[in-house]
């Protein structure tokens, strides 16, 4: 059994993933910002036979939190062999009628980069006690500067000042980081569903989830 957490895990494709790896025997750790939207993740889990879980109560983007976090975590003398940072915010549409508010770019920014960076670093000592550490930082393809240069690409009208930069800067220091553990065990990339629909998402969650749990490794997206 692999000790998991994934970050933003109370909806969406962070509960499905929860879903999966729990399905696969692996013991799951659902960060959530929101406790009782946390609650009923975990209750409908259980509710499916799915009891090898808990909550982590945290924000990402809240400094205090991620320590208050790490130390739960640590009290419990807990290794972690997957760390999934899949908690992420778009933040509001910028447009040319409206002026820049740069305290919106700056919230998209404190969850998507700096949050994930925080989560990230606090948790590296568990990481460090896994035999195989792997770290998944959930990207977009709306990061690539490469393909916002295209404008035959499908996305190239889908332009942002907050979501699309904060991405591009994760992907960034994943680099960084895969670079400063390259000589260590660890795993770590960026992974993307892509533009798809919420059903074939999901599959790629799940099938992204079989490469992790049992080999631990994961091509760029």
């Amino acid at each position: 059994m692999r000790n998991v957490l994934i970050t933003g895990a109370n909806k969406g494709l962070g509960y499905e993933l929860a879903r999966h790896l729990m399905r696969e025997g692996n013991y799951v750790y659902l960060g959530c910002r929101n406790i009782e939207q946390g609650k009923k993740a975990l209750s409908d889990l259980q509710k499916e036979g799915l009891h090898n879980g808990e909550l982590l109560e945290i924000d990402i983007s809240n400094q205090e939190s991620v320590r208050s976090a790490a130390e739960l975590f640590d009290n419990n003398g807990n290794k972690l062999d997957i760390l999934i940072n899949n908690a992420g915010i778009l933040g509001k549409r910028q447009n040319q009628d409206e002026p820049l508010n740069i305290d919106d770019v700056r919230e998209v920014f404190e969850t998507n980069f700096f949050g994930t960076v925080m989560i990230t670093e606090a948790f590296l000592p568990y990481l460090r006690e896994s035999s195989l550490p792997v770290t998944a930082n959930v990207t977009s393809d709306l990061a690539s500067l490469t393909s916002h240069k295209d404008p035959d690409w499908i996305l190239y009208k889908a332009k942002s000042i907050s979501y699309g930069p904060s991405k591009t800067a994760l992907n960034a220091y994943t680099v960084a980081l895969a670079y400063e553990y390259k000589d260590l065990n660890f795993k770590i990339n960026c992974v993307t569903p892509g533009g798809r629909l919420q059903n074939l998402m999901v599959q790629w969650w799940q099938d992204t989830c079989r490469k992790l749990s049992d080999t631990g490794s994961l091509r760029y997206a």
